[in-house]
This record gives C-alpha cells, structure tokens and sequence, in this order.
C-alpha cells in the first residue's frame, strides 16, 4: 500500500514528461508545470521513499541567501525569496495556502584573512549590483551589532538581513505538492531500475515492480542519486552524495541578540534556531563522497571540530547542551558545486535537474519555473538559466561561484 498521496502504480502507459524523483526539484517542476497555462501534457513524478526518510529535502536546514558571487546565483535566490513571501499569491490566491515569512537574521560571513576579505569585497560588488542590501562590516563594527562574538582574528564581515536567513520550506514542499496533484498531476511510488532509449531520446523507463511507462521528457530529479540515474540512460553525471552533519543545541546562556547564520572562517556554521535553541553544521576536513544509504553520524565530530568552533567564535556557547543530530546528503557536483540544468547534448529529452550542492531549497522556485519554460517552449521565459546547462561538464568550462558554504 502505498504513502497518502501516492498512487501504488501508473494509471497511463506513457507521459509527457515523467519526473525521477519526488523531493523539493521535482515537486517544484511538476507544480510550474501544472501551473502553466501553455503546457497541456501528462505529468508523472516517481519517488522510491515516499516516506521522504532520507531525502535530501526533509534534511534541509531551510535557509536562503543572496551573498553569493555570480549575477545569476543572485537572481535564482531572489526569485525564491519573492515566491516565498508571495506564496499564496503565486499560488492563486489559495485560501488554504498559509502566509509564508524569512526570518531576516541574514548570512554573516567572516574574513580571517585579507584574501578572503577581498573576496567578500568582490562578491559584495556583485551582490549590490544585482539590487542585494549586502554590507560589509569591520571587526569593530561586527563587535557594536553583535557583542557576543569574539573578533579578534577578524579583518571583515559580509552581511545581508534582506530576504536573507531562513524560513518553512516544509511547507512549500507540501503545497508544491499538493496543487499539483489537484492540478492531476500523478505521484507514484515507484523506483526506476532501466530506462530504455533509442535514436537520442529516452522512450521508457521501467519500475521496480514491472511497469514500463513511455516518457516524452524525463526529468532526473533524483538528488543525491542523480549519477545512477543518468547512468540507467548510459549517461553521465558528476553528482554524488556528501554527509552534512546538522545539531540542534541549548545555550545555558542565550544570546540577547538573534544569532545571524555565521559562517566561520573554520568552515562551521551556526544560526538562531528560535526559543534559546541554536543550529550548528558542518562537515569533517576529509569529506569523500559515500554511499547512497550512509547516514551514519560522525560522533567525534561535534567534540574535536563543531563545538570547540562555536565556542572560540561564541564564548557563551562554552556551555551548551545538544538536543537533536542528524546526518543528511548534499547532492555534491564535484566539477563546480553549482547546478547542472538542461538536455544532454546527445540525449534531447533527457533533462538535468542535479548538482545544487546544499542550494536546492533555497533554489528550488527559479529552478523548478526554468525546468517547466524549457520543457514546454524549449528555451527560457524569465531567468536564462542556460550557463547552468549540461555542456559545460562537456566542454570542461566549470562555473566559478566562490560563495559555497
């Protein structure tokens, strides 16, 4: 029996487009598509974990930013931002759909070095240029607004408190979710195991349980198993799953003032979680790619790296208590950790939806919108999202976005 939500097999034999992969992308597609009064096709979205146990969605720590140092990286986090807040709006008017804020603690990051600083210098250019509120801070300056950090290895700060911190994206998930299923699009719990193709182009996939469904469009939304799905077509893709270690903790002594999502020069990061409570995350110095099903927690991690980090930085965190843990993937794109769109050159109507390196949620609404436009027109309505697109894996031009936390 299959999850609420879920069909256990098929009603059709073929659709026009048949999504891999039920999580934030392929749910944001699935609903863009329905929302498009151009496209008129049949829409099937396969999920193996219907549960979402494991996905990289349900693991998300929901944040959004706009520091990063590429134009349109900027622009993809403002559209989420907007569709976010606009949420019941973009969504019809929905009554049902609930009002959606960004806690606007923003991204603080700091500098411990003068190349770093120049770093942020640049990227902050990039950021002001696209309409972001991004400042650049002193260690002084740092020290007036947030006295609870110690700054005395710093040389800058960057941050931003517009339409940047966190917000429910549990919650924009569901709706993406449930309108397109109103909307007739079909869920199905299933998992691809083949697909067939024939002449350039995808013509079946085949299910775990014998169902072979003919595709018109495959979208791999499939995450952190993107690779083995596009090596199911005889493609390849440079994804692979990374752990990303996460821990919910009590501070015997609060902060007074909302904790900004820091990123450490150590490579850690924190934010205000609300009610006392903070979240740190972060990864160990060695961070291979593993297995599909390793979620094992790293122990050794919150004593030897995370903790004493937060405490340099905070010295009120000396005394905190962990509440939660847990271990999720970032669908890691090796090549340059920023996302792979589009055809395959050779393949026409399979489409990439894959690499976003710990972006997905937060780029979910431009990128879900820019998959829809490329289905139903063949090229892009709103965002040209085409630098993103496959070839550039082809021809070994890599983006260079120095903003990946």
């Amino acid at each position: 029996m299959a999850t609420p939500g879920f069909n256990d097999a098929p009603t059709r034999p073929h659709y026009d487009v048949v999504i891999v992969g039920g999580g934030i992308m392929g749910c944001s597609t699935a609903w863009f598509l329905s929302d498009n009064p151009d496209f008129a096709g049949t829409v099937l979205v396969l999920e193996r974990d219907t549960t979402y146990a494991f996905a990289s969605t349900t693991h998300t720590n929901s944040c959004i930013r706009q520091q990063f140092s590429t134009d349109l990286n900027v622009r993809i986090s403002q559209f989420g931002a907007d569709f976010v807040q606009n949420i019941r709006e973009r969504m019809g008017g929905d009554a049902r759909v609930p009002n959606l804020t960004i806690q606007n603690f923003g991204y603080l990051y700091l500098a411990d070095t003068d190349g770093f600083a120049a770093v942020l210098r640049e990227n902050q250019k990039v950021q002001r240029d696209a309409g972001a509120a991004t400042e650049l801070l002193s260690a002084d300056e740092i020290a007036a607004r947030y006295p609870f950090y110690k700054v005395d290895d710093i040389v800058l700060g960057s941050i931003n408190t517009v339409n940047e911190g966190y917000f429910d994206g549990a919650t924009l998930f569901d709706w993406w979710r449930r309108q397109a299923r109103e909307r007739s699009v079909e869920f199905v719990s299933g998992e691809v195991v083949s697909i067939a193709r024939t002449d350039g182009r995808v013509e079946t996939v085949t299910l775990a349980s014998g169902d072979v469904i003919g595709c018109g469009t495959l979208v791999n939304a499939s995450g952190p198993r993107a690779a083995r799905t596009a090596q199911m077509a005889g493609l390849a893709v440079p994804v692979a799953p990374r752990r990303r270690f996460t821990y919910v903790f009590k501070a015997e002594q609060p902060l007074d003032v909302d904790l900004p999502l820091t990123i450490d020069p150590s490579g850690v990061h924190m934010r205000e979680n609300g009610g006392g409570t903070y979240m740190a995350g972060g990864h160990a110095d060695v961070d291979p790619g593993v297995a599909f099903d390793d979620f094992a927690m790293d122990h050794a991690l919150w004593e030897n790296h995370i903790w004493p980090a937060i405490a340099t930085r905070v010295p009120q965190f000396e005394a905190v208590k962990v509440q939660t843990e847990w271990t999720g993937h970032y669908a890691y794109n090796h090549f340059d950790h920023n996302a792979i769109l589009g055809p395959h050159p050779e393949v026409e109507n399979f489409i990439f939806l894959n690499g976003f390196s710990g972006h997905g949620l937060q780029q979910s609404p431009a990128m879900g919108r820019a998959t829809s436009e490329w289905v139903t027109y063949g090229a892009y309505r709103t965002l040209n999202l085409t630098p993103f697109h496959y070839d550039r894996i082809v021809t070994e031009t890599p983006i260079v976005e120095r903003a990946i936390i």
